[in-house]
């Protein structure tokens, strides 16, 4: 395949799929694919991200002044790389707050680093899912920006920043995200919590049953959870803040979340 080809299906590549797609029906070297990716970068034509990994410039635009696109470059860190927690809320358009952390759900060891004024971090898969394909589910391919992004839909990305509300904002930015989201597929919603923990599985049938009217909640969807949810009281997180116990979930709920009193000053 011919450079300029590639590039344009591939806005954001990694040096592998360069070589493999450099090498289809012709005898090259991987030395000669280093160096025609060299060739590229010094013409302004690519800019390197990081080692191995390159984003594609497009004509007309000065390097210097070009921004490569955050979500494309995440799905990049590793082939099991997904967009996930507050970054596949940011994804979906559902995030409360813009932020410029990008969370990226990879089994591989990427160390964190920043690029024009992104940051990007490897979050390890949930024990309890971490052998599971696509670590437990609720991760798709969907196109963008001329190439794809792996992300995290919107119900398995629910499961997730529940699981962990610091990597979606604390609990207030959590809220208000998604509360942003006019629907749930709720039986994948109850399909995924179900391979977390009971504490998970608790927060997730408490939020659900908070926005009974607003997603059309149903009873079928609350008792699986509450069969699986903590037998003993568990504090909401891991502060461990005094609150009311709030049944059948068995959680320990600080009064501002319960309340929601972020609500009374926005």
């Amino acid at each position: 395949m011919r450079s300029a080809d590639f590039f344009s299906t591939h806005p954001v590549f990694t040096h592998a799929e360069y070589l493999a797609a450099h090498g289809e029906g012709r005898a090259r070297s991987p030395r000669t694919a280093d160096s025609l990716l060299s060739l590229h970068v010094d013409a302004g034509r690519l800019l390197r991200v990081r080692r191995g990994l390159y984003a594609v410039v497009p004509s007309g635009v000065a390097p210097e002044e070009f921004r490569a696109d955050p979500f494309l470059v995440a799905t990049k860190l590793a082939t099991d790389a997904a967009v996930a927690y507050h970054a596949a809320l940011q994804f979906h358009g559902k995030a409360y707050s813009v932020w410029h952390r990008f969370s990226v759900l990879t089994a591989a060891h990427v160390r964190p680093f920043t690029f024009q004024g992104n940051e990007l971090v490897a979050v390890a898969p949930p024990k309890a899912v971490r052998d599971l394909p696509d670590f437990g589910g609720g991760v798709v391919t969907e196109s963008y920006a001329g190439g794809e992004v792996r992300v995290t839909t919107l119900e398995r990305t629910l499961v997730d920043v529940l699981d962990d509300p610091a990597l979606g904002g604390g609990w207030e930015e959590v809220w208000r995200s998604l509360e942003m989201v006019e629907y749930f597929d709720l039986d994948a919603v109850v399909q995924i919590a179900l391979a977390r923990s009971a504490l998970t599985v608790a927060r997730v049938g408490w939020f659900l049953e908070q926005h009974r009217e607003m997603l059309f909640v149903e009873d079928r969807h609350l008792q699986p959870l509450r069969e699986h949810a903590p037998r003993q009281p568990r504090y909401l997180d891991a502060k461990r803040e005094s609150g009311t116990l709030v049944k059948p979930w068995n959680l320990v709920v600080p009064e501002r979340t319960l309340r929601r009193t972020w609500a009374e000053v926005a």
